[in-house]
């Protein structure tokens, strides 16, 4: 490794704001890249951390929250996620996503990761949470939700990953790393 190489080659010379909503907000730099020349560049800003979390029971069942993806305009099949805001306590977020989507109250809770989601283009941070010692009560969808929650065995998870069953990137992630730290006595 090159401590040098891991510094900042880009200089920006302006920002401005292209675009604002309740979750995101567009920024367009004019910029002088690493090879000294003029460019463009623009970033999406979060205004939410993205977060996790894979319930597990004792025999290593895992519960799948499926729903209509609007941006990709397909459905799709992921682990428990939603958005918690960035000075609350991440844990917080996740107990009460847990809760909503699939009536599920976990009393412990392990921070598994953290990871940039799309870095080349956003600042979105996911963090991703192992819930355990599982009480079920009813799920509180929020208006815009219409969910389905399948339980499943996490060997069985994994290979819908591996099948691209799963292509969602924090789920695929999360279910990578729970399947590893199981299979290593991790978890």
């Amino acid at each position: 490794m090159n401590p040098a190489l891991e510094k900042n080659p880009w200089l920006t010379k302006t920002t401005e704001l292209v675009y604002e909503s309740a979750w995101i907000k567009v920024n367009k730099s004019d910029v002088i890249n690493p090879a000294g020349n003029d460019a463009i560049y623009s970033v999406v800003h979060f205004k939410n951390l993205a977060i996790g979390v894979v319930p597990l029971d004792e025999h290593n069942n895992t519960w799948l929250v499926g729903q209509y993806r609007y941006p990709t305009n397909n459905y799709s099949w992921e682990i428990c996620e939603g958005g918690g805001q960035p000075e609350m306590d991440p844990l917080e977020s996740a107990r009460r996503e847990l809760k909503e989507e699939t009536g599920i109250v976990a009393k412990d809770y392990q921070e598994i990761m953290r990871m940039h989601l799309s870095n080349s283009a956003t600042d979105e941070l996911a963090i991703i949470f192992v819930g355990r010692n599982l009480v079920f009560e009813d799920s509180e969808p929020e208006e815009s939700e219409v969910l389905q929650v399948k339980k499943m065995h996490i060997n069985e998870v994994f290979n819908w990953c591996m099948e691209g069953k799963i292509t969602d990137a924090m789920s695929v992630a999360a279910i990578f790393k729970v399947k590893h730290m199981l299979d290593n006595g991790l978890l």
